[in-house]
């Protein structure tokens, strides 16, 4: 291409790459503004109704005593835990087992995975068996993953949340602060600060943290959907909308992930996000095209500086590398206002938020482009996936509702003792 056309491309290119910062900027102070917002008067003990909380077991999480202690302690009147657990040899029975002894609750309730079904995935299958195992008294069901340390108040914040009448389902999301500094922790950590603006904007829910009316499950075909599904909050946005209903984002529950990660699980955990965004999420192209747009805009930029450099045409360069620089700044500036408005929630929570150091710092920094490839990776492994691993688990995806588990085995821990690698 003569030289003219490739300074144009680039100039092209640079305003292209401004404008998504902009965008994506507009997108992240909407958000922050919304977790600003996060203190409301909750729930009083008479209004609140019956909870059941549920908690889908498989392998022995890093943080499921401390998950487990959560829920034991939560300020709330009338509530009761049921803890589904995948297998009697499963790590986590011992685990929940020696909790149970040494706690002696009354509302917790333990019960095996007894008949896992072959058409969705062992997570769903459990929850599916736990919530048609309740009694008509309960008027809503919260979900918890073992990996989410819940506070006193989190219950409540959910109950407050489902007194909206248009509301048929709260949630929280997750926020990782890793007590290690790797490199995998903080490629995920970049990810998710991205991923979370895309869930609020999208409300889509976060089986993490998530509260469902009951009357949802007499009311839709939800419970069925599950029984054929990978999983189960990604599709909640399009059920709830068909019924009339909303999901409410509840900005106080904010919930923080501890865990360590390497690289290879970021990829595979990545992966496995976005195949359930493909088979359930409502604006799926938009996502695709999103990635597409975020990974080729760099890499055009970059092709564009190297073309300047071989053939000398400094217009190409400079104008290729400052585009470079104000979208990577862009993309780096956009973090410290989430991580200052999160830390906010967190300190309200009288938890520890000083995890990041000065070293910790630059390594996200450094992540980033990182974290941009390995997500495109994965993003462009997700589009064709039909055979995938989860928890020793595998799965058959021919579509959204055509799922099959292989043979069932329960789960055999390979992870450490001790380890805080997620699994």
């Amino acid at each position: 291409l003569p030289e003219t056309v490739v300074s144009q491309l680039a100039i092209y290119n640079f305003g292209f790459l401004v404008g998504l910062v902009l965008v994506q900027a507009f997108l992240v102070v909407g958000f922050v503004r919304c977790l600003l917002r996060f203190r409301r008067p909750l729930i009083a003990d008479a209004e609140a109704p019956k909870a059941a909380v549920v908690l889908a077991l498989r392998g022995g999480d890093p943080f499921l005593v401390d998950c487990l202690r959560g829920l034991l302690t939560q300020d709330y009147p009338r509530y009761d835990i049921h803890v589904v657990v995948d297998h009697v040899d499963d790590p986590a029975h011992r685990i929940v087992q020696d909790v149970l002894n040494s706690e002696q609750p009354d509302n917790l309730y333990l019960q095996f995975l007894t008949a896992p079904l072959e058409t969705c995935s062992l997570k769903c299958s459990s929850v599916v068996q736990a919530i048609r195992s309740l009694d008509a008294s309960y008027e809503f069901v919260a979900q918890i993953d073992a990996d989410t340390i819940a506070h006193p108040t989190w219950l409540r914040e959910l109950a407050t949340a489902l007194q909206d009448e248009s509301v048929g389902a709260a949630t929280g999301n997750r926020w990782y602060m890793p007590d290690r500094l790797s490199w995998g922790a903080l490629v995920r950590y970049a990810w998710n600060a991205a991923a979370v603006v895309q869930m609020y904007c999208y409300r889509i829910a976060w089986g993490g943290t998530l509260a469902v009316k009951t009357k949802v499950f007499r009311e839709t075909d939800v419970l069925d959907k599950w029984s054929h599904a990978f999983c189960e909050d990604t599709m909640l946005f399009a059920v709830l909308k068909r019924a009339g209903l909303r999901v409410a984002f509840v900005p106080s529950l904010m919930m923080v992930n501890r865990e360590d990660c390497d690289i290879h699980g970021f990829f595979y955990w990545v992966r496995r996000q976005m195949l359930t965004a493909r088979l359930y999420h409502p604006a799926w192209p938009a996502v695709v095209g999103h990635g597409l747009i975020t990974t080729l805009g760099p890499v055009a930029t970059l092709a564009l500086a190297c073309f300047g450099v071989v053939n000398q045409d400094n217009s190409a360069l400079a104008w290729s590398v400052a585009g470079l620089l104000v979208y990577q700044l862009g993309v780096v500036a956009m973090m410290p206002p989430m991580e200052w408005a999160v830390r906010r929630i967190v300190r309200h929570r009288s938890e520890p938020v000083n995890w990041l150091s000065a070293w910790g710092m630059v390594k996200v920094l450094l992540a980033i482009p990182l974290t941009q490839s390995v997500y495109a990776t994965a993003l462009a492994s997700a589009l064709w996936l039909t055979r995938v691993d989860w928890r020793n688990a595998t799965y058959d995806v021919r579509g959204s509702w055509k799922i099959r588990l292989h043979e069932y085995r329960p789960y055999q821990p390979v992870e450490s003792e001790g380890s805080t690698l997620s699994l």
